[in-house]
């Protein structure tokens, strides 16, 4: 009986050592992947400076010749007669 009270310890013992190493290696994980933005030297900002001009958009000018005739067709339509609708 005291070989598996010893089993089951050194199980549980070997899971604590595990999950402590994963905890230990994704801290040096996110240290590697920082370790550039806090010992690089800070870039000093660029200020771009644009004007911008109204922008006045071309005139559009449609040369038609003046023989140029246009037809205006009428038609008449008649009315709707409403109906009354019987169910």
């Amino acid at each position: 009986m005291a070989k598996k009270e010893n089993k089951f310890f050194s199980e549980v013992k070997n899971q604590v050592i595990t999950g402590v190493s994963l905890v230990i290696a994704a801290g040096f994980g996110l240290i590697v992947t920082n370790m550039e933005a806090w010992f690089s030297p800070e870039k000093p900002e660029e200020i771009v400076v644009t004007e911008q001009s109204p922008i006045n958009p071309a005139p559009i000018i449609i040369n038609m010749p003046k023989d140029t005739v246009v037809k205006v067709i009428e038609k008449k339509v008649k009315p709707k007669k409403e109906e009354e609708i019987t169910w």
